[in-house]
């Protein structure tokens, strides 16, 4: 593979800002305060521990260590069990699912999403979560869950709300000054090739064992049903060089939540590529662009959202946060 291509090519955070914070984030009083949260969840010393730990471990396998998981019969039947508690799900296509290692490539709404997929995939082949490591290990519940559940891959990268209170301070707003600095200082990037070199390792390494990948490849909540934000490169890169099928997913309903909402999972048709290890940039584009033309197709058009009572609405929405 070209290493410069996959690794220097991370867009730098003053170039992020600036081309993405009209399109990542409204600057409002919420995400101001979710910024705040934000730097608070970078500098906790128990996630931090928790997220090092993973990601050793997850690196170790890849070099050939053994791993202890716990059965993915157990940990579907237990996702389920929460999930379909709270939500009516309806899963369309199921039988276009492979039962052999994929990378399952789906649009992002809610943070609820990957335990939504985890719930309605396979025990097998045992599926591996690529997500954001601040909103995996913030709060005590979700530890203890995740430590259960296994198979998840911590990401280390900056929130949109975050993105945008650092454009915003530097295009004069100086009750942000102080906040943005604490963000350039204590929030991970997550774009070092280090991290990202130990990142493409863990992920082959996976493909190697014979299980699947789980990514949501828009990098960050999307903001509007039906929709789909432009895709970041990665899925592109771990599916070509693996050869691996990439499996594109709509979930439609998980943006806004409430009790027994039904939440639709709904499949598409497996996307084969060769295998390639000397990467150029336009193979990694045609993928992305068919990727993101069938994630797309298998979203309504025309999404409304139900009418009348909404019951836990507001617990629902910030569960998962």
């Amino acid at each position: 593979m070209n290493s410069t291509l996959h690794y220097n090519q991370t867009v730098k955070p003053a170039l992020l800002i600036n081309n993405q914070v009209n399109n990542q984030c409204e600057l409002t009083a919420e995400a101001i305060q979710r910024a705040r949260e934000g730097v608070d969840f970078a500098g906790d010393r128990i996630s931090n521990q928790i997220i090092e730990q993973v990601l050793s471990s997850q690196q170790a396998l890849a070099e050939g260590g053994k791993e202890r998981k716990i059965s993915g019969t157990i940990r579907r039947m237990v996702m389920r069990i929460i999930i379909n508690t709270l939500f009516r799900v309806k899963v369309e296509n199921s039988d276009r699912i492979p039962n052999t290692p994929v990378l399952i490539a789906a649009n992002h709404l809610n943070h609820i999403d990957p335990f939504l997929l985890l719930s309605e995939l396979p025990a097998k082949p045992y599926f591996h979560i690529l997500g954001d490591a601040r909103t995996l290990y913030n709060n005590k519940w979700k530890r203890i869950l995740l430590h259960f559940a296994k198979g998840v891959i911590p990401l280390e990268r900056m929130w949109k709300e975050e993105i945008a209170v650092m454009a915003a301070a530097k295009a004069g707003r100086e009750d942000l000054t102080e906040l943005a600095a604490d963000i350039e200082k204590y929030v991970p990037k997550g774009n070092s090739i280090e991290s990202m070199r130990r990142l493409d390792r863990i992920v082959q390494g996976i493909f190697n064992r014979g299980d699947s990948v789980l990514i949501f490849p828009e990098g960050k909540l999307g903001n509007v049903e039906g929709q789909v934000l432009p895709l970041k490169r990665g899925a592109a890169i771990y599916a070509l060089r693996s050869g691996v099928p990439i499996l594109p997913i709509a979930l439609i309903g998980t943006k806004d939540l409430f009790f027994r909402k039904e939440l639709i999972v709904r499949i598409g048709e497996p996307l084969v590529f060769p295998q390639c290890n000397r990467l150029k940039a336009e193979q990694i584009q045609t993928v992305i662009d068919e990727l993101q033309l069938a994630i797309q197709n298998l979203l309504p058009t025309d999404y409304s959202e139900p009418v009348g009572n909404k019951p836990l609405r507001n617990f629902l929405n910030h569960l998962f946060w």
